[in-house]
């Protein structure tokens, strides 16, 4: 049993990737697999499921078995929409989930104890939201909501005209998780080309790290 409540992963693939030219940004090659299947191993296990937030033509995200759920509100109006249809998902599809915790698709690096810390970090400081944040930086759009805020956000989205994810979350009440950037940011998002080459490289260091160590493991074996 997971020792926090059951919550739902939803992995936010919805914007337009204009700094990287446009296209599916999560479906990028990184580590010999797409950025997607990078975050969702590591989100899957700390959940109970996980979806995936994109717009357009589902066909196209083929490779992935996940439920696809597109925004619910017109025009691309940013993450906020990407979480209030998760939210809003959960109360239809899964009822007995009281949380949702939101992954950008381009953040193939997320901790495996993302889901458990933010959790306890809300607990401790009787908020309903908490944030993730790495060195002097909050990241807004991995968080973790409760589902029944879905119709304060719908109507802060289409009546109030709120699309800065860290306004609505900080007029509700904040709190922040924070891991440390080294040996490197796990919160590290892909967003530029030269910052998918950055990852690759980082990829492809820790690939070499990990088999040097085992190589050295190997060799201190007693024959």
């Amino acid at each position: 049993m997971a020792p926090h409540p059951a919550t739902l992963g939803v992995i936010l693939a919805g914007g337009l990737a204009r700094r990287m030219g446009g296209g599916d940004k999560p479906l990028l090659e990184l580590g010999g697999e797409s950025l997607l299947a990078s975050v969702e191993q590591r989100l899957n296990p700390q959940c109970d499921g996980v979806i995936l937030n994109a717009n357009g033509e589902p066909s196209r995200l083929s490779e992935t078995r996940l439920p696809v759920v597109p925004d619910t509100v017109p025009g691309h109006p940013g993450p906020l929409a990407g979480v209030l249809a998760a939210l809003e998902w959960a109360a239809i599809h899964r009822s007995s989930i009281a949380w949702v915790i939101s992954v950008p698709g381009d953040t193939p690096f997320i901790p495996h104890d993302l889901v458990a810390r933010l959790h306890s970090v809300r607990e401790a400081t009787h908020m309903p939201l908490a944030c993730a944040a790495s060195g002097f930086h909050e990241h807004y759009t991995i968080c973790l909501w409760p589902v029944e805020l879905r119709h304060d956000l719908r109507h802060a989205l289409t009546i109030e005209g709120v699309r800065r994810v860290e306004d609505w979350a900080k007029k509700r009440g904040l709190a922040t998780a924070s891991w440390p950037t080294e040996p490197f940011d796990p919160f590290f998002n892909i967003n530029t080309p030269e910052e998918l080459i950055a990852a690759r490289v980082l990829v492809e260091h820790w690939s070499t790290h990990r088999h040097e160590v085992a190589e050295q493991r190997k060799d201190e074996r007693p024959s």
